[in-house]
């Protein structure tokens, strides 16, 4: 009987020290999958996916803009010409009626004037067509690219939503077995460690030989000897150097 009530103050000391490292571990788990979540290669390639059909968007509808636009200079020129091409007619049938010299000659200034329209509106239109049969077949080319980049997106959403859910299922299993551990914790040990996980984010390191596994630091022997002593009923000691739970 006097053994086990001997034994019983380093049970309830390994208990603690242990809750306390398994708390930190499972945060120090939970921290990790949440910046893989935030971090992942696969959220990285979703985005760059998206960016790309975003930017194929775009100049699909930069081309088709540009097909609109040369289409209305087209048109423009076509009108233009049909009314300079009816002007024309009308001064060479006027020129035919008259018989002073000097109107004749104003007359066939301004024919040459309306030809001379007519050339350039000619000129404007045919490189507008030219330019809306380059930007028709840059579009065809362009709209054949649609699948590809659709499919690159939809696989990319579909691979980072797979992870997501996977990360999502292991911080719910791990949240589950800390809302566990964090009731085996006494309020005042459980408020010591929250107050230092805030601070440090890691809140629990273990004295290994004479370093503190959170800021490998080495204790003095003196040090060493005041942790001991703190650490005689509970385990646990506060790290003199970085201030974190030490597990001694």
């Amino acid at each position: 009987m006097s053994a086990h009530v001997d034994d019983l103050p380093h049970c309830v000391a390994m208990t603690l020290a242990q809750l306390l490292l398994d708390l930190q571990s499972i945060d120090t788990s939970a921290d990790q999958l949440t910046h893989r979540r935030e971090h992942s290669a696969l959220r990285a390639e979703f985005t760059a996916a998206t960016e790309r059909a975003k930017e194929w968007e775009r100049r699909r509808t930069m081309l088709r803009a540009r097909i609109d636009e040369l289409g209305a200079v087209i048109e423009g020129a076509e009108t233009k010409g049909a009314e300079l091409s009816a002007h024309r007619l009308r001064l060479q049938q006027q020129l035919k009626t008259v018989i002073a010299p000097r109107e004749a000659e104003a007359l066939m200034h301004e024919i040459a004037t309306v030809e001379s329209q007519r050339d350039e509106l000619d000129t404007e239109e045919l490189a507008a067509l030219e330019e809306q049969a380059s930007v028709d077949d840059q579009l065809a080319a362009h709209l054949a690219e649609q699948d590809g980049v659709t499919t690159a997106v939809r696989l990319a959403d579909t691979a980072f939503a797979e992870e997501v859910a996977d990360i999502e299922a292991e911080l719910a299993a791990l949240a589950q077995r800390r809302d566990d551990v964090r009731a085996e914790i006494d309020d005042v040990h459980l408020a010591t460690y929250d107050r230092k996980r805030a601070a440090f984010g890691v809140a629990v390191a273990s004295l290994v030989g004479k370093q503190c596994q959170g800021c490998h630091l080495e204790l003095s022997a003196a040090e060493i000897d005041t942790v001991k002593d703190e650490a005689a009923e509970t385990g646990v000691a506060d790290c003199p150097d970085c201030g974190r739970l030490l597990i001694v």
